[in-house]
C-alpha cells in the first residue's frame, strides 16, 4: 500500500529529528509552475510552532530543476544577509517523500505577481519598484566566494552568455515538437552577438515581484532559487527589463526602463553597458520561449496539467527584439 505524503512527512522527520514529530495543517498551496509547494507548521514538545514549507518535485513542469543545488545555495546564503529563506531538511533522491524535495522555513508576508502596476497609490508603487531594484542589486553584491557558492556552481568566467544560450538550447531541444524558425533565428542572432562578461555575480535567474514576499510594505523574503546561478549581472537586468515582463517592474511615466538602470547603476556602483544588456533582453525573450516549450512537452507527457506553448505573441516579441537590437 502507498503512503500519504503525511505518513512519508512523518517518517522523514522522525529520521531527522530523532523523535516521532507532530504535523498539522499540511495543506498544498498554489499550483506552482515548477514545484509542489505544501506548507504545515513543525510543532515541539514545548507547543511551539515552526512554519515550514515542503517544496516538492512535480511531473513535469516549465523547466528542470535540482533540489540538491538549490539546497545548497539557500545554506550558502544564510550569513549573506539576503531576505532568502533558511533551508531546513534535503530528500535529495526521493528517497522519503516519493520525489525530489527540500524542506524550508516559511517566511511571512504575501506576493502580489503586479504589486508595481496594482492597485496601491502610485508614490508606494514606485517606492516599491525601486526598493526590488535594490534588491536586485544586494543578490549580485554577494560575495559568492566567501559563502562557498563556488563550491556548488561553476563559474563560467567572461563567457557566461555564450555558457547560458548553451544551456537554453540544449533544453529547447531536448523538448521540442515542432518547427520554430523565430526561435532558430534567435538562437543564430545570439551565437553571432554574445557579449564577453566584466564580471560574475550570482544570478537569481527569476527575479520578479511574483517572488518577492511583502510584509507592511517591506520585503520579507526572496524566493524561488531553484535557477539560480553564476553568471553575469545583465542576465537579470536583462530578464527584468524584457517586454514579455515589463508591467511586473516598470511604470509608465514614472518608472521607466531607464529609471531602473539608472537606479541600478547607482546603487551598485557599477556601469550597466547598453549593448549586452540588449543582448540579454533577446536572450530572457528566447528563454521564455523555450521554457513554454518544456511546458508543451510535458503536458503531452502526461507529466503537467496545463498545455502551454510558445504563442505567436511570444514568437513575434522575439523577432522584434532581434530587429530593435540589431
Amino acid at each position: 500500500m502507498t503512503s500519504t505524503l503525511d505518513e512519508q512527512l512523518h517518517e522523514f522527520l522522525s529520521a531527522k529529528l530523532g523523535s516521532a514529530p507532530k504535523i498539522v495543517d499540511l495543506t498544498r498551496v498554489g499550483i506552482g509552475r515548477s514545484r509542489e509547494n505544501w506548507v504545515f507548521d513543525l510543532v515541539d514538545a514545548a507547543g511551539g510552532r515552526e512554519p515550514l514549507i515542503l517544496r516538492r518535485d512535480p511531473e513535469g513542469g516549465l523547466v528542470d530543476t535540482d533540489r540538491g543545488t538549490e539546497f545548497a545555495v539557500l545554506r550558502a546564503l544564510e550569513p549573506s544577509g539576503l531576505p532568502a529563506p533558511r533551508a531546513r531538511w534535503l530528500d535529495a533522491d526521493g528517497q522519503w517523500l516519493g520525489k525530489p524535495s527540500l524542506i524550508m522555513r516559511r517566511e511571512p508576508g504575501e506576493c502580489d505577481y503586479r504589486v508595481v502596476n496594482g492597485e496601491r497609490l502610485l508614490a508606494e508603487r514606485t517606492a516599491l519598484a525601486r526598493r526590488f531594484c535594490e534588491l536586485l542589486a544586494e543578490v549580485h553584491a554577494v560575495d559568492w566566494r566567501a559563502t562557498g557558492l563556488g563550491e556548488v556552481l561553476d563559474d563560467p568566467g567572461d563567457q557566461a552568455a555564450l555558457a547560458e544560450l548553451t544551456r537554453w538550447e540544449t533544453v529547447l531541444r531536448q523538448d521540442q515538437l515542432e518547427a520554430l524558425p523565430e526561435v532558430d533565428v534567435a538562437i543564430g542572432w545570439l551565437r553571432e552577438h554574445a557579449p564577453v562578461s566584466a564580471r560574475t555575480v550570482l544570478v537569481h535567474a527569476d527575479f520578479k515581484p511574483g517572488n518577492i514576499l511583502l510584509q507592511d510594505g517591506r520585503v520579507s523574503a526572496l524566493l524561488d532559487w531553484e535557477l539560480a546561478h553564476l553568471g553575469d549581472p545583465l542576465e537579470d537586468l536583462g530578464w527584468v527589463v524584457q517586454p514579455l515582463r515589463h508591467r511586473e517592474h516598470l511604470i509608465e511615466g514614472a518608472w521607466e526602463r531607464d529609471d531602473l538602470i539608472r537606479h541600478y547603476r547607482d546603487v551598485s556602483g557599477t556601469e550597466v553597458d547598453e549593448a549586452a544588456l540588449r543582448w540579454w533582453v533577446v536572450f530572457s525573450t528566447f528563454k521564455t520561449a523555450v521554457m513554454q516549450v518544456s511546458g508543451l512537452r510535458a503536458f503531452l507527457d502526461e507529466r503537467s496539467d496545463e498545455p502551454y506553448r510558445p504563442t505567436r505573441r511570444v514568437l513575434r516579441t522575439l523577432l522584434a527584439a532581434i530587429t530593435e537590437r540589431s
